[in-house]
């Protein structure tokens, strides 16, 4: 497991994905340092990373981490090497989590870098350090289950291109949710319709991950017709279903009460949450490969 790891990390500072996420990450931090905190005189840098903005410090994940995810397994798969790691005399659960680990490395160097700022800013005024650092590992978590994210959409593909393309939109759309929200309308029948939507999409990924035409189509038709029971039996659970989902989802949103000094445990458990639930996903996406 080391080896893939150490082999892993190499690819990425010797290649440039670290250093592209290094650099945008620490510029961009740099520059919400400078802006909110040197020249307006608030030294809080909870403020400047996670504050309730939409052109906050964490949109740079949303660019540099499709990057750095995208060739971790879809290379391997272009390149044929995945055989090479099924061949190893290791689960296969330790080697995604190598690569993940990894990856995560990558993204603890530039915040590591970040922990100096509350420093700095202390020379000039009364900080927060708690409240700072308390925002500096929510960053840093929301930046590791976006990487788990990342890795799973590597894991579905054998296009680097098609991984980092996929992991920017669904950035995006997580990145933006909490502005959809409000939008979808509060109904049951609206309700309805999402989740029947969300059914055929898991068809959909179920087909990619198994090639199993006739398999997906039953999943899709089982999901649809329990979405249906139960929108029979229990209409009111649909009522504000999908809004209130949306909210729930929202990770980048998650960041917010942080900027008030306030550390939102809930937050913390939902990224380790979620980031653990993606690297599942990851193993169980390579499992089936391994027997196509």
């Amino acid at each position: 497991m080391k080896a893939i790891y150490d082999r892993e990390l190499r690819s990425h500072l010797y290649g440039m994905t670290g250093a592209i996420t290094a650099a945008f990450l620490l510029l961009m931090t740099g520059i919400y340092t400078a802006v909110y905190c040197l020249r307006s005189g608030y030294p809080t840098f909870s403020v400047a990373l996670s504050g309730n903005f939409i052109l906050s410090a964490s949109f740079v994940y949303v660019l540099v981490i499709p990057v750095l995810t995208m060739r971790s397994l879809a290379e391997e798969k272009h390149q044929k090497t995945d055989q090479l790691l099924y061949a190893l005399p290791l689960p296969l659960w330790k080697i995604v989590t190598a690569k993940y680990l990894a990856a995560v490395t990558v993204l603890a160097v530039p915040c590591a870098v970040m922990c100096l700022y509350p420093l700095i800013l202390g020379q000039f005024g009364a900080v927060n350090y708690a409240a700072d650092y308390g925002s500096i590992l929510a960053f840093f978590l929301l930046g590791a289950a976006l990487c788990a994210i990342g890795l799973f959409i590597s894991s579905l593909t054998e296009s680097q291109v098609i991984a980092a393309v996929i992991s920017l939109g669904l950035f995006l759309l997580l990145f933006f949710m909490p502005l959809f929200a409000p939008v979808i309308p509060d109904t049951a029948a609206a309700s309805l319709v999402c989740f029947l939507v969300l059914a055929v999409l898991a068809a959909v990924i179920f087909y990619v991950m198994t090639k199993n035409a006739g398999v997906s189509v039953c999943v899709g038709v089982i999901l649809m017709a329990a979405v249906v029971l139960v929108y029979v039996a229990k209409q009111d659970l649909f009522v504000n279903a999908v809004p209130s989902i949306l909210g729930a989802a929202a990770l980048f949103d998650r960041l917010s009460p942080f900027s008030s000094g306030l550390f939102d445990l809930t937050a913390v458990v939902f990224y380790v949450t979620c980031a653990v639930l993606f690297v599942w996903l990851t193993v169980q996406s390579m499992e089936k490969k391994r027997w196509m």
